[in-house]
């Protein structure tokens, strides 16, 4: 076995894995091949109002129980998804779509297709993460902009200064402070937004 490969597994063995699906025939092949790969398994039914938190993958039955217990989405938690599909009707497919699982395993369950359906879902379940990770940051970065933009147009009508002398006066203050340039910015909203409340004018000069 490879060093890549090895790591796979042993990965997977790590994983604390929730079924819910009621009991019989069907759940005891997904649990026995979870169980030879090495996972941890927990089956719970009847079907829970919540998304398990601790559980880093979790196998649900698509049916009426999932409809009943409301919010159910892979935006809603870090585990990874895996849709347990009895039939492919117009409503169960909507459900499926509409918990944006990381994949599907639709019956009868054989235990020769878990192992790559369970591969696969935590491929694209960390992929979503990374891209959402990357988002927030990117969301978070054009915040920050707009913020010390805000803060640049108040110090040039207020102080009379130019973008660049706004924008150096409070880089300059931020590094004699050691804080970031955003709380400067924010220092020289709140303090614009205080005084115009008070109708004392524009701010004094930092």
């Amino acid at each position: 076995m490879t060093t890549g490969a090895r790591r796979l597994f042993d990965d997977l063995r790590s994983l604390r894995v929730a079924v819910i699906h009621p009991p019989g025939e069907d759940r005891s092949v997904l649990e026995e091949q979870l169980r030879r790969i090495g996972c941890p398994v927990r089956a719970i039914w009847p079907f829970p109002t919540q998304l398990p938190a601790d559980a880093d993958v979790i196998f649900f039955l698509v049916g009426p129980e999932l409809r009943s217990a409301g919010n159910w989405c892979a935006a809603d938690t870090a585990a990874t998804l895996i849709a347990l599909s009895d039939y492919e009707n117009p409503t169960a497919l909507k459900m499926l779509v509409d918990t944006q699982a990381h994949g599907v395993i639709t019956k009868p369950y054989r235990s020769s297709g878990i192992l790559s359906t369970l591969v696969l879902a935590r491929a694209s379940s960390g992929y979503q993460q990374r891209l959402q990770n990357k988002i927030g940051k990117l969301e978070e970065a054009i915040k920050a902009r707009r913020h010390v933009e805000k803060a640049v147009r108040i110090l040039m009508e207020a102080q009379r200064l130019s973008e660049s002398e706004a924008y150096e006066h409070m880089r300059s203050r931020a590094t004699g402070l050691r804080v970031t340039v955003g709380e400067i910015a924010t220092m020289v909203i709140d303090a614009y937004e205080a005084i115009e409340k008070l109708g004392l004018g524009k701010a004094p000069k930092l």
